[in-house]
């Protein structure tokens, strides 16, 4: 039974690993082989067929239910119901519709809108909206999450701005929104958006520092309903009951082990009804639902299988969770807490237990956060030590009953009130474990360093004496492989994907320079959320050069998070940054790393700040690639007239590919193979202009554009063609 089980789980998982999935002639072709082995002495590979095409029929659903290439950023009227929690943000209001209509389309099932400066809305509301829609996409970068993934798992089949709107059919909050108005009016040290999170499930209002805390500390977990608030609820009652039966005071006549079970999952599934009943809770309660089954009937079977059980069942249920990291942290904790607790001679003393096991996670859970590229906390054993029992035995408890007795006035309050002064002192606490000891971004690893690093792990965790224990400790320093670096004379470049703005990455043999520094918009700042991050994954750790074309926000907004998140040993600018030691860029400064030859340029003329961007010439084995920043006409003229002629192989598209730059003249002077545009998906300003993209077909240009393809790479002096992110084929990724 097992390797069926096992079997089934193979090939609910095997979609994920695809770079398109089978035709329908193919899937109906394996379903027939599957349903013809289950018979015979082959029926886990008829399991595993029959896991496969669920999987892939499933996931085929969710792909046909996205927006139509055809109204790709389109503004449409539809009508639709406001569904779960909308969200208040800085710059307006969140929310998902369902069952959206419009006359003039066919429209997903689910839309996630965003509406600046839009009303208060609410669950079960019907609006008439004007929305600008857009198919489900994402930055795309190395080793970065894939928000496309993120958004097909949740089934949303389009995302949309609401430029007006009006309602339908105005409706009182419902009980959740309600619920969740009156946590955010108690006085509870001002933790009130974490009570919301821990007892809604809605972490939305939590603050950047308190995020930036909980990533830090590896402590996410305690504020985002999962399976321990879950098991926590249902192991409370589930111990009370036990130990009334325990001490004589539980009525004989009734078996105590089928009431704790059955009041266990009870108040489970209410708490997961109170949390929003979404697709975390709905794993967790299912998960509890197989465990508490197994305690009752078929304890005989041990601890591995029921996990197996809840594996298969869950991805029954819904095989695009295998596409959320959330749902392999969670059964690979669990899986490693079996693997190192059970069968074990001798007992533990409880904070024995409790101790290893924090220890056990975060050796166990490496080599998921390095496969999913999350970060790694350092700190995150010594953090949960603390937090774990200070959240699940005396914040939870408090929040849930004072929520309970809400009705009752100031006694539901009180509760609230010391249940925020605790979750404050939590918050000081990681806060400065924040600080002390940060979380490690690992740089991406290949397959074969990872393979051992897990097979160390694996060793690492076995009981102690086993005589193959030690070498995993010495298998974990593949985390430490030498970097993929260029070779001397070449010139590693990456142009990355940060929507309507520019960041660009040259790494020599043995440096680096980063050419702006990503956009920032409001609090999204995009070089600490995108930029940072990618430069840690791709091994870097500190930055020879940081170079800001000029100080519009699109180019130089993540340039103080850079600053600060790695050391920096030079930054110069084409305009000077507030609050930013740099240097002005200056025409004609040149300098050579590993046979890599660079030369600035600025137009000391300039009357506009675009025009005034420090340009930036890389020369490679003779192979050339130019960054012009957001330099426009007049300043193209200036730097022909400053520079001999000479053919550029590859341009970084001036302005974006505005109408005001890439002139006739420009590209006709310096007939580049290839373009670079960096520029945002459906962006406002309509770049790149229709007039410049004729321009780079008429000359022959090759045209490479990170809205369409993500992140770009070239390696400049080996004579190769661009490479994109996009290029890396993913069924869920449109071409």
């Amino acid at each position: 039974m097992r390797t069926g089980m096992f079997a089934l789980a193979l090939g609910l998982v095997a979609p994920v690993f695809l770079p398109a999935l089978p035709s329908v002639g193919w899937l109906l072709a394996l379903l027939v082989a599957g349903s013809l082995c289950l018979p015979s002495r082959y029926w886990p590979m008829g399991m595993l067929l029959l896991g496969f095409c669920w999987a892939c029929w499933s996931a085929q659903r969710a792909l046909d239910d996205r927006l139509p290439a055809t109204l790709d950023g389109r503004t449409l009227w539809l009508e639709g119901q406001v569904v779960g929690l909308p969200t208040r943000t800085a710059q307006g209001v969140r929310f998902e519709l369902a069952q959206p209509h419009s006359r003039r389309a066919e429209l997903p099932q689910r839309l996630q809108l965003s509406w600046f400066d839009g009303p208060t809305l609410h669950a079960g509301e019907r609006w008439r909206l004007a929305v600008t829609l857009q198919r489900p996409a994402g930055l795309l970068n190395p080793h970065a999450a894939d928000r496309e993934a993120q958004l097909l798992a949740r089934r949303i089949g389009a995302t949309g701005t609401v430029k007006a709107g009006r309602v339908l059919a105005a409706l009182q909050p419902g009980w959740r929104g309600a619920l969740r108005e009156r946590l955010l009016a108690v006085d509870a040290f001002g933790q009130q958006a974490a009570l919301v999170a821990l007892i809604l499930g809605d972490g939305a209002g939590l603050g950047r520092e308190q995020w930036q805390a909980l990533q830090a500390t590896g402590t996410v977990h305690l504020l985002v309903i999962s399976g321990q608030h879950i098991g926590l609820v249902a192991g409370l009652l589930y111990a009370l009951i036990a130990g009334l039966a325990r001490w004589g005071l539980w009525p004989g006549r009734w078996p105590w082990l089928p009431f704790a079970c059955v009041i266990a999952l009870g108040a489970a599934l209410g708490y997961g009804w109170l949390a929003g009943w979404g697709v975390p809770v709905q794993r967790a309660c299912l998960m509890l639902a197989v465990v508490l089954l197994w305690r009752l009937r078929f304890r005989q079977l041990g601890a591995g299988f029921a996990l197996l059980l809840a594996f298969d069942l869950v991805l029954l249920a819904e095989p695009l969770a295998a596409l959320l990291p959330g749902f392999w942290l969670s059964f690979s904790a669990v899986a490693v807490l079996i693997y190192c607790f059970a069968a074990r001679l001798g007992a533990w003393r409880p904070w024995q237990a409790w101790t290893r096991a924090q220890w056990v996670i975060a050796v166990g859970l490496l080599p998921v956060l390095l496969a999913t590229g999350l970060p790694v906390s350092v700190s995150a054993p010594l953090a949960n030590l603390l937090a774990v029992p200070w959240v699940s035995v005396a914040v939870l408890p408090l929040a849930l009953l004072g929520t309970l007795l809400l009705p009752l006035g100031g006694v539901g309050e009180a509760l609230l009130w010391i249940a925020g002064g605790l979750l404050e002192i939590l918050f000081r606490l990681l806060t400065w474990i924040a600080h002390w000891r940060p979380a490690w971004q690992p740089p991406a690893l290949p397959l074969w360093s990872w393979i051992l690093v897990s097979l160390g792990t694996l060793l690492l965790l076995m009981p102690r004496g086993v005589p193959l224990r030690a070498p995993g400790g010495a298998l974990l320093l593949a985390l430490w492989v030498p970097r993929d670096m260029p070779q001397f004379g070449e010139a590693q470049v990456w142009h990355l994907d940060v929507g309507q703005g520019l960041a660009v990455l040259l790494r020599t043999q043995n440096h680096s320079l980063l050419y702006d520094a990503g956009p920032v918009r409001g609090e999204n700042d995009l070089g600490e959320r995108v930029v940072l991050p990618t430069l840690r994954k791709l091994g870097i750790d500190q930055l020879d050069l940081l170079l800001v074309s000029h100080a519009h926000a699109d180019h130089a907004g993540g340039a103080r998070a850079i600053a600060s998140g790695l050391p920096v040993q030079q930054v110069l600018g084409g305009e000077v940054l507030d609050d930013l030691p740099m240097q002005p860029c200056r025409s004609g400064q040149r300098w050579t790393w590993d046979g890599v030859h660079f030369s600035l340029w600025r137009w000391a003329d300039a009357r506009s700040s675009n025009d005034g961007s420090c340009v930036l010439l890389v020369e490679a084995q003779g192979e050339r690639l130019l960054l012009a920043g957001d330099m426009e006409a007049a300043a193209e003229r200036a730097w022909l007239g400053a520079h001999e002629a000479q053919r550029i192989d590859w341009l970084q598209a001036p302005h974006h590919g505005s109408r005001s730059s890439s002139t006739e003249a420009f590209i006709a002077a310096t007939a580049p193979r290839g373009v670079l545009i960096s520029r945002g998906r459906n962006n406002s300003f309509g770049h790149p202009h229709a007039q410049v993209l004729e321009r780079y077909r008429q000359h022959g240009l090759a045209v490479h554009d990170t809205a369409r393809e993500g992140a770009l790479r070239l390696l400049l002096g080996a004579g190769q063609n661009v490479e994109s992110v996009r290029q890396q084929r993913r069924f869920w990724r449109t071409p």
